[in-house]
């Protein structure tokens, strides 16, 4: 008869080789490392039981004081018989561990399905959204690309407009020193200062529209003096900028020409109703008095070419009328 043990042994491993209790204590310690460690255990167990279950019936058999196989099996037999039993349990546990492992891999795949069909449809809802944006960007491109159009949607009226004026210089042969250096703390010209929108004082060179019939230089002999009171004449050009500015709904684009003038007679007034201050600046003041930009590079050409030209009137005998 078989003892109690010895029958769950055997139905272990008929069974598929489950084991004894500390081998199923082995193995959930060890998590499942894998199929090799696993596979070890099962067969150290199937070969044990057929151990177990081959010593209890030649116990049975050949009585209790000996364990030696029956008559007719050999060790080699029941080697053979006991491998047999472990791969048969081997291959049984590994279809159960498929089985078991086949409907995780199924969700597994339908969870990466959806998702790749998801993200594919953000690559598409993307794509379709980029697509949409260079056409839009293509519409516009065009659209600022045709100046009727970019004109008739900005509304303004674009007029040019041609203005003259300049620097009336005093004291230019007086600055000349003996040894034939210049002194440009004692040469003066005349700038305006008019009050923008925030109360701010802007310094600027007295210029003014060119009318019908009159040229440059005319022009600007005559706008020095309607806003500075001051009477010149133009001795040398200085140099033209241009710029644009809107007016009463008006894009205009201006161009300035700026020449020297040659102090003649006169006194300072703000007479001019667009001026608010006249005033006579040292040269070696001018640029930083001057409030725009396109003004001071003006202000550096005339830094540089004054001192020559003061040297020219000196020679010539020429005297500054006081």
């Amino acid at each position: 008869m078989m003892s109690e043990k010895d029958e769950r042994a055997s139905r272990a491993g008929a069974a598929g080789g489950t084991g004894t209790p500390g081998n199923r204590r082995k193995r959930r310690r060890r998590g499942g490392r894998g199929r090799g460690g696993r596979g070890r255990q099962e067969h150290n167990a199937a070969r044990r039981s057929s151990e177990e279950s081959g010593a209890s019936s030649t116990g049975s058999t050949g009585g209790s004081g000996s364990q030696r196989p029956a008559s007719g099996a050999s060790p080699q037999g029941a080697k053979a018989e006991s491998n047999k039993a472990s791969n048969k349990s081997h291959e049984a546990k590994g279809s159960e561990k498929n089985e078991a492992k086949q409907p995780g891999q199924r969700r597994r795949r339908r969870r990466q399905g959806a998702q790749g069909g998801a993200k594919g449809g953000r690559g598409g809802r993307r794509g379709n959204r980029g697509g949409r944006r260079t056409a839009r960007s293509g519409q516009r491109g065009g659209r600022r690309g045709n100046p009727r159009r970019s004109a008739e949607a900005s509304h303004f009226e674009t007029r040019r407009e041609t203005s003259a004026g300049g620097l009336v210089v005093s004291g230019l042969a007086e600055s000349v020193r003996p040894d034939g250096s210049v002194d440009l703390s004692r040469l003066y010209v005349a700038l305006i200062g008019r009050l923008d929108r925030r109360g701010r004082l802007l310094w600027s060179m007295p210029k003014g529209h060119v009318e019908p019939g009159e040229d440059h230089r005319s022009t600007a002999e005559r706008e020095v003096w309607e806003e500075t009171g001051i009477s010149g004449e133009v001795f040398q050009e200085l140099g033209v900028i241009d710029y644009w500015f809107v007016s009463e709904g008006v894009r205009i684009h201006k161009t300035v020409h700026h020449h020297l003038l040659r102090y003649v007679d006169g006194y300072l007034n703000d007479e001019d109703p667009e001026v608010t201050e006249v005033a006579w600046i040292p040269v070696h003041q001018l640029i930083e008095h001057l409030a725009y930009a396109d003004e001071r590079k003006l202000a550096r050409v005339a830094h540089d070419v004054l001192p020559g030209l003061a040297r020219a009137e000196k020679q010539e005998g020429r005297r500054t009328p006081r």
